[in-house]
């Protein structure tokens, strides 16, 4: 990897040929206005603003040391760049903020960033020891050690078999709960040692994964709520796009992708009763799906970029604007 002016890796964006290709329909005419909904490190902004001249960016991230490097970066391209520290449902009111009605492209990259990951003591990797933080945001209260202490077995057992479907969930939280009263769970050594052992040797064998790769998983998950953020981001950013815009969606795990997926696909298909003999204009989809089903990176950007293997590529174009 090479390096960014303050250090930070300069990670290879995924699927970054595929997003280019699919937005450039829409992006490649004067003025057009790019929303990067998950910023990061830039690596997808950088390369829209250097292949399209005249393009407008607005980058929007929860993580303040991301908007940072990503501003670094992007420095170049002066008043072409506006950065916003919001999560992602906030994409109405960043584009309020900036007097932006409609835009011609939306991207968003979701899940836990290459920095984020990278960053040992921000707890996100359950292969290095690190305070069970798993904070985007590190300005947000809840960490994945409060999850850990204060939330009772039912609820650690909910949240691991919603955002994680991890089997052994009941096991998992009685486990934590009888821990945390002898010591409190602090470190991601502390919980990783934890479900080793609660983890009977059969399923270990069996299992092609770590055993806490879903509990930590789901914590991070619980910790910056981000399937609740997803279920409200995707409606809004639909809501901002103009007639003849696109968007693009990169989600690395199936249940982001459900999201996206029903999202996109209620809004591409016709609305009249069954019968009508004439589709009424008002009827009609609102969105034109533009890949079919999810598409996966290629064997070569998988063995190029490794972080690209799990991901689904979703894209849509919209058709007409839909009457509040």
């Amino acid at each position: 990897m090479t390096e960014i002016a303050s250090g930070a890796p300069r990670h290879i964006p995924v699927m970054l040929e595929r997003t280019v290709e699919l937005l450039t329909p829409a992006l490649d005419r004067p003025g057009s206005v790019l929303v990067d909904a998950t910023l990061g490190l830039g690596g997808h902004a950088e390369a829209f603003l250097d292949r399209f001249p005249d393009l407008v960016l607005v980058g929007l991230d929860r993580d303040p040391e991301a908007l940072r490097l990503a501003g670094e970066r992007l420095a170049r391209f002066g008043d072409r760049v506006h950065l916003a520290h919001t999560v992602y449902d906030g994409i109405l009111e960043a584009l309020d903020s900036l007097g932006i009605d409609r835009v011609a492209g939306i991207l968003f990259d979701l899940g836990v960033s290459s920095m984020q990951l990278d960053e040992a003591d921000r707890g996100f990797a359950y292969s290095r020891d690190a305070p069970l933080d798993m904070r985007m945001d590190p300005g947000s209260p809840l960490t994945a050690e409060r999850v850990l202490a204060e939330y009772d077995e039912a609820a650690l057992r909910r949240i691991f078999e919603r955002y994680g479907e991890e089997k052994l969930s009941a096991r998992y939280a009685r486990r934590i709960v009888e821990r945390r009263a002898a010591e409190p769970l602090t470190s991601s050594a502390q919980l990783v040692a934890l479900l080793i052992d609660a983890t009977p040797a059969a399923v270990q064998r069996e299992r092609s994964g770590h055993p806490a790769k879903r509990v930590f998983q789901a914590l991070r998950i619980e910790v910056n709520q981000e399937l609740v953020v997803l279920e409200r981001a995707i409606p809004a950013a639909l809501d901002a796009l103009a007639v003849g815009g696109r968007i693009v969606v990169l989600a690395y795990q199936s249940l982001e992708d459900r999201i996206v997926k029903r999202e996109l696909q209620s809004r591409s298909v016709s609305t009249a009763p069954r019968g009508l003999p004439v589709e009424l204009p008002e009827h009609r989809p609102e969105l034109k799906l533009l890949v079919r089903g999810a598409e996966l990176a290629s064997d070569a950007e998988r063995e190029l970029n490794p972080r690209s293997a799990p991901v689904r590529l979703r894209a849509a174009e919209k058709l007409r604007e839909v009457a509040a």
